[in-house]
């Protein structure tokens, strides 16, 4: 048996030996802005490196684009992807800056010597030492962000940014603190035990589950604020579906957890998980309603999960997003089970599904005050406001802050509530904002079309012939159907 020194210093040698062909074979990514008449082309070819894909669509999507096609071919040691990309306004990259970004971003000495980019919420990376972050994951009700909000400004605590995702009755949220009368972090073990202890019992309403509620301050942030969101969210629902089979109880169903609900009109994600053993891949096919960030959630949730992307495609042109991927799991070369694909598919839905922004969007930006957030979420749970999604931001003096809210019941909030909110709010510092559809207004569940077999590969031979005309012209695949 292999010592545990041994062991060790072997993985430092494979390390030593990834970075020795990375330096040797640096990053290369060019922009392209001739060879598509709608959409910038970012081509990326480097040294193969597990992340390495996530690490690309983070960046891109962090510099706020949006990807309308991606091809992907990991083969062996070597990366080739091209994504399609328009800025916020679906145009072209014309914006020097933003190519200059681009191409440092993922350039020789950034992509794969780094770990991903680190950006907290709102704030600027040289910050992040001065705030304490928090963790919060709980049961969802109205009013619990105001509740969670007076709880930390009693306790002297100044947020100065947050984000907070509900999905199937769960909310998760990340707050970035300072201390309310020194401004810098807060350090005390003592009263970081108080607002832990504080914030367990508000997030855990009537239940007497203490496993139900999560309150913990990491010893260091999370290097990107939402794939930490997607991880805390997929590790309580594992705990959740755990502690039911533990007690003799049946695995939720798609039905019983509220997945497939319209979420803003969103419709249910189809996601198919199969195996194509003639090649050694798990073929994934996922057709949803198409939105922002669709591609990183995806693409976070495979990596999360220890899965390697080898061959995909990516198209998101109209109302609906098409994604194929032929994955293998680091851990099981020989192939996963049909209770690993089952997981996955559900995995793959609920990222897909919690991020759909649910409810009115109402932005916020003031001049920023201990207590804010605090006295704005009160207003919105005395007129009857559930908040679903929040963005908070503190942007030098001023907060900007961004609310999807639905009333208590779940249903569209009553115009004359949301008056009444701005009226005792301030009409000139809380907006409504009409979010644009990507859907165009379609809503309805996507379906997979049925073949001329029926069969479940219905939907990846919607587009395996555009992924495969790329993957055959690179000769890296064939078809496994």
């Amino acid at each position: 048996m292999m010592a545990c020194g041994s062991r060790s210093r072997s993985n430092e040698m494979v390390d030593e030996f990834e970075k020795l062909v990375i330096r040797m074979n640096p990053p290369r990514v060019s922009v392209d802005n001739d060879s598509d008449m709608t959409a910038t082309l970012v081509k990326v070819d480097s040294a193969n490196k597990y992340g390495t894909l996530l690490e690309v669509v983070q960046v891109l999507t962090d510099l706020k684009l949006t990807i309308k096609r991606a091809y992907i071919s990991s083969d062996g040691e070597w990366f080739m992807d091209v994504f399609h990309v328009v800025d916020q306004d679906g145009n072209k990259l014309y914006d020097g800056q933003v190519i200059d970004r681009i191409e440092q971003s993922l350039g020789a000495g950034s992509l794969s010597f780094r770990a991903a980019p680190e950006r907290a919420v709102g704030v600027e990376a040289e910050a992040e030492e001065a705030q304490t972050t928090i963790e919060l994951v709980g049961t969802d009700r109205p009013g619990l962000l105001s509740e969670v909000f007076a709880v930390l400004t009693d306790l002297r605590c100044n947020i100065v940014a947050s984000e907070v995702w509900t999905h199937g009755a769960r909310v998760a949220a990340l707050v970035r603190v300072t201390d309310a009368d020194a401004g810098c972090a807060v350090e005390d073990a003592a009263r970081l035990d108080t607002v832990k202890r504080l914030l367990r019992h508000v997030l855990r309403g009537g239940s007497r589950d203490r496993n139900a509620a999560r309150a913990a301050v990491p010893a260091r942030a999370a290097e990107h604020a939402q794939r930490r969101l997607h991880q805390m969210m997929h590790a309580d629902r594992r705990r959740a579906v755990g502690e039911q089979s533990e007690d003799g109880g049946e695995e939720e169903s798609d039905e019983e957890d509220g997945r497939g609900a319209a979420r803003g009109g969103s419709g249910r994600a189809v996601v198919e998980v199969e195996d194509c053993a003639e090649r050694g891949y798990t073929l994934v096919n996922v057709r949803c309603r198409d939105r922002a960030k669709l591609l990183f959630d995806t693409v976070c949730t495979l990596t999360d999960m220890q899965y390697v992307v080898f061959h995909g495609t990516v198209i998101a042109e109209g109302s609906e997003a098409y994604q194929e991927y032929y994955i293998r799991h680091l851990g099981h070369s020989a192939g996963v089970s049909g209770e690993d694909r089952d997981r996955l598919r559900r995995a793959l839905e609920d990222a897909i599904e919690r991020r759909y922004t649910e409810g009115l969007r109402l932005e916020l930006c003031c001049e920023d005050r201990v207590g804010l957030l605090s006295d704005v979420t009160r207003i919105f749970r005395e007129h009857g406001l559930s908040v679903t999604h929040a963005e908070v931001e503190t942007r030098g003096a001023r907060a900007a802050n961004v609310f999807y809210v639905v009333d208590a019941s779940g249903e569209p909030v009553q115009g004359q509530a949301v008056e009444a909110v701005r009226a005792e709010i301030g009409e000139h510092i809380l907006s409504v904002r009409a979010e644009h559809d990507a859907s165009g207004g379609g809503g309805g569940d996507p379906r997979s079309p049925t073949g001329a077999g029926g069969g479940r590969r219905s939907l990846g031979n919607m587009i395996r012939s555009r992924s495969e005309k790329f993957l055959y012209n690179l000769g890296l695949i064939r078809s496994c159907s």
